[in-house]
């Protein structure tokens, strides 16, 4: 695919310059004015299928919001289209599940990199690849959190598929089960929860790991900061808030991005 000022991309029509540099990434396309709220000149460039993407600016900063939808296949195609023209920064602000009992709802963690276990990042390169946040991203990131006076944990990210079938759910004997429809059980469920809380691996989501794994293929600076909104493996309803401190990993994710542009 050529790069050509005139010629938009194929999923997007975004062009070359289109959004600036730096992106915030996010899965919910309502979460895009939440991330511009404090901008000023913000205007909406796009909102096509799950994409939706603001521009603005922040202490002369000029930003760019973009939600991925769910899942690595979505994101890949948004982070490719990114890169082509011309981002070279890129913040995850989303939602995730903590693995560990130590972290509470609200809580952030900050990743430093990602189990991949997703299928999209293994069709661009073996499995051993790892994916890693940039170290200047994760340092601004803690600065932030740590300035904020915000709850946090730093650590490894599980990246996964199929929400429903990799998430279990936790019984009234303490057993886990499955989400599925219909009872179906994937071979492995209890398994592969008890393996990633045992490696202290903190939380899980569906897109860190096809970002860092992208970022590192394409020499692109990339980070995640998740909120924690529920646990794994999932206790039920009433242990789930995808809002409860969102504003905080924003502004945390706002101040570490505005940093590094800077070059604090």
């Amino acid at each position: 695919m050529g790069e050509s000022d005139e010629v938009g991309q194929p999923i997007t029509g975004l062009r070359r310059g289109a959004v600036g540099e730096n992106v915030f990434l996010c899965g919910d396309p309502a979460r895009v004015a939440r991330i511009a709220k404090s901008w000023s000149n913000v205007r909406e460039v796009l909102n096509l299928r799950e994409y939706r993407v603001a521009v603005g600016e922040r202490d002369g900063v000029r930003l760019a919001a973009a939600s991925t939808g769910i899942g690595a296949p979505s994101t890949a195609i948004l982070v490719e289209e990114l890169a082509k023209i011309g981002v070279r920064r890129m913040i995850r602000v989303g939602n995730s599940g903590g693995l560990q009992p130590e972290l509470g709802l609200g809580d952030l963690v900050i990743t430093t990199g990602a189990v991949r276990d997703d299928g999209t990042s293994r069709s661009y390169v073996q499995p051993e690849y790892p994916a890693v946040a940039d170290w200047s991203v994760v340092a601004a990131l803690v600065a932030a959190a740590r300035a904020r006076g915000v709850r946090h944990a730093v650590g490894v990210t599980w990246s996964l598929d199929a929400f429903y079938a990799r998430n279990g759910v936790l019984e009234a004997d303490g057993t886990i089960g499955t989400m599925s429809f219909a009872g179906y059980r994937p071979p492995g469920l209890a398994e592969s929860i008890s393996q990633m809380r045992a490696a202290r691996v903190q939380n899980c989501e569906m897109e860190s790991g096809i970002l860092l794994t992208l970022a590192g293929l394409f020499g692109l600076s990339a980070g995640s900061i998740c909120v924690v909104s529920d646990r794994a493996p999932w206790p039920g309803p009433a242990e789930l808030d995808i809002d409860k401190n969102m504003d905080a990993c924003i502004g945390v994710a706002t101040d570490a991005m505005i940093a590094l542009a800077k070059g604090a």
